[in-house]
């Protein structure tokens, strides 16, 4: 099962092998003892470290087997176990492997199916495997219990961003068929909201293709569920890009190590732009790997639209993502002009070598494209009064200019303060120099091997990819730049991202593509070599790697990697749930109200200002500005809306009574108590 080369549509035959077995024979020995040697040598001191942090008092095996680090104990344990494996050779043949489930993972029988354009259903069994794990690892992290007293699950509770907010606030502009609603006329700084652009018009400032996505979910009053299927879309499209690559094998393994990955489960439950985006690109991904070999125009064009939607979730991401692509098709372009002024004859009938194929898929892909940003200029337009000027910037330059994209980003945005920066929030940027750049790029490169499968597990699977594709002009390469590119985009900007990766979460389906093409790598030479026992070792790091994100066992270790985040993340969510909750059950409340907000400045990631766009809600929150706008000015100007105030660092609430403010109730730790008169 082996690569394609750049230059051609087709896949090659299996029977091309990648290198011979008397060559094989020579290096692979030498590899393994090196690679057995260096990942000794990495993780050894830190199990010796972590078994001297223990009771000295307990036996030396107790201590190893006690509070293990599941980033490093599983694999030092099989790594002590991988000269065993390579030196037992126990024959091990069954048939129904051996002639019924290989040969229909096999990149072999892909290509069969596809020259007789026959149904296959054994890949289709497998997808609907990979994108139903998807859905069902979405809804278990949902139900993750993060509040013991209450039975609270992480899924029960509200957003924990305020992204999340302004994405809901966008969803709920479109369905009321609009794309921006106007501002208070009298008092619109008391509603500022976090990522809401607030001049005039109320907007998002992000782009509109995660509100479109969301919108019909929040109509249907399930938001997350769109994101769970949107985690299912993208695992369902991985597995036919990895089949499109090298086989069902792969297709399933990528699109399987990206349905169990705890980031993306996660993810799957935050109402962030990630998800939606990865919808758009792993239709991009597919597709465009399916017209590389069928050179068809419809299958440009359904790359563009992937793409386009993407780009309309998070454009920056999309052209990360997909440079590599363009600089492939620009090359095929270039290389096919000369051939067709040479009057140089097609050598082989896949090759693209007449300008005019390349620019029908150029062409397809252009239109895509097109009208993807000529809805975005429209959309700018109806907001920013101007289709070159973007929401997202506007907010920027506003509201936080010290969060500007690229270096010394906090230097050049003290330059350009106004009277409306979001002062809390704009001090938490750091100014970006190429120190902080390089330490980003280390955060983000571990955080995103960590998340979505194990950092041993996919730091292992680039080494042997680079070693073992190094001779080959693949289409796997484009896999890899791909991945380097989204880091490379994201260099200039100062925060590392949520998790320390969040900037680079769309790297995540792409190394489970490169681990399921090492895998396939790995388990050919062994196969080859008669060293089952490898491929079996290899499984079981897989399967370690599975089992320490998902679950907990006690006393090795005691809670999963899935869990510590969850748990990390619902500290936000159970602020907001318990500041609604004083609403929604506190009786003396009487509505409809105006809560003024006096947030607690030590604490800038909590913003209580959240509103529906049109500003009509029972509940109406808004900035306490007392130096502004005083009371009396306030309850004049919302006369039918009973006046509160709320001090989120005192976590007190306060009614308004003739001329001053009453204490009625605090959150005790607990629950709301009230004061007594």
């Amino acid at each position: 099962m082996n690569s394609e080369k750049q230059t051609t549509s087709r896949p090659e035959s299996p029977n091309e092998r990648h290198l011979s077995t008397a060559s094989i024979s020579l290096w692979i020995p030498l590899l393994h003892l090196l690679f057995v040697i260096l990942l000794f040598c990495f993780l050894a001191p830190f199990e010796w470290a972590r078994i001297h942090s223990e009771n000295q008092n307990l036996p030396l095996l107790t201590r190893f087997f006690l509070h293990v680090n599941v980033d490093t104990t599983p694999y030092f344990i099989l790594l002590l176990l991988s000269p065993l494996c390579w030196f037992l050779r126990p024959y091990l043949n069954n048939r129904f492997f051996s002639q019924t489930l290989r040969p229909r993972l096999s990149q072999q029988w892909v290509i069969e199916k596809q020259k007789s354009r026959k149904c296959d259903y054994p890949a289709i069994f497998l997808c609907v495997i990979v994108a139903s794990s998807s859905f069902l690892m979405s809804l278990w992290t949902s139900v993750h219990i993060v509040n013991q007293e209450q039975n609270l699950a992480f899924g029960d509770l509200p957003p924990a961003y305020h992204d999340e907010f302004s994405y809901l606030f966008q969803a709920k502009t479109f369905l009321a068929g609009r794309t921006w609603f106007p501002s208070h006329p009298d008092v619109p700084e008391i509603f500022d909201q976090v990522h809401v652009l607030n001049e005039g018009k109320m907007a998002s400032r992000y782009f509109p293709g995660t509100g479109l996505w969301l919108a019909p979910f929040v109509a249907w009053g399930h938001p997350y569920w769109g994101y769970w299927l949107a985690g299912a879309i993208t695992a369902w499209f991985i597995f036919w890009s990895g089949r499109e690559l090298g086989g069902n094998g792969v297709g399933f393994l990528a699109g399987f190590v990206i349905a169990l990955s705890p980031g993306m489960a996660i993810f799957s439950n935050l109402l962030l732009a990630h998800h939606p985006t990865l919808i758009g690109l792993s239709l991009f991904l597919w597709a465009f790997l399916r017209m590389q070999r069928t050179r068809s125009f419809c299958d440009a064009f359904l790359a563009g639209l992937g793409l386009t939607f993407a780009m309309l979730c998070r454009p920056m991401t999309a052209a990360g993502f997909a440079l590599p692509f363009g600089i492939w098709l620009v090359l095929i372009l270039i290389r096919s002009c000369f051939r067709y002024k040479d009057n140089t004859p097609q050598s082989e009938p896949g090759k693209l070598n007449s300008p005019r194929s390349v620019w029908v898929l150029i062409v397809g892909l252009a239109i895509s494209i097109g009208s993807g940003l000529t809805g975005l200029f429209f959309y700018n337009q109806s907001i920013t009064d101007s289709g070159w000027k973007m929401p997202y910037q506007v907010y920027t330059d506003i509201y936080t200019p010290r969060h500007v994209y690229g270096f010394d980003n906090v230097i050049r945005g003290e330059q350009k303060l106004g009277p409306k920066v979001l002062h809390d929030y704009d001090i938490w940027a750091q100014n970006l120099t190429p120190e902080l750049a390089l330490q980003n790029v280390q955060n983000r490169f571990i955080a995103s091997q960590q998340w979505t499968l194990g950092l041993i597990p996919l730091g292992l699977a680039g080494l042997i990819f680079l070693i073992t594709e190094c001779r080959h002009g693949s289409r796997w390469w484009l896999i890899f730049a791909s991945i380097v590119s989204l880091h490379i985009v994201h260099i200039p900007y100062w925060y590392d991202g949520i998790m320390h990766w969040h900037y680079v979460f769309e790297t995540g389906p792409l190394w489970a593509l490169i681990f399921a093409r090492v895998t396939q790598t790995l388990f050919r030479i062994w196969h080859r070599l008669q060293r089952p026992l490898m491929s079996w070792l290899w499984s079981l790091m897989i399967l370690a790697a599975i089992l320490t994100n998902m679950t907990a066992f006690s006393p090795m270790w005691t809670i999963s990697k899935l869990e510590i985040v969850v748990n990390n993340v619902a500290f936000s969510k159970l602020k907001h749930f318990q500041f609604n909750s004083l609403f929604q059950q506190y009786s003396e409340i009487k509505k409809p109200a105006f809560v003024l907000i006096q947030h607690n400045t030590n604490d800038r990631h909590i913003d209580y200002i959240i509103n529906d766009p049109s500003l009509n809600q029972m509940i109406l929150r808004g900035r306490s500005l007392p130096e502004k706008y005083s009371p009396e000015k306030l309850q004049a100007l919302f006369p039918d809306r009973q006046l509160y105030q709320y001090d989120a660092e005192a976590r007190t609430l306060y009614q308004r009574e003739g001329t001053r403010w009453k204490r009625i109730c605090r959150w005790n730790g607990n629950h709301w108590e009230k004061f007594s008169p």
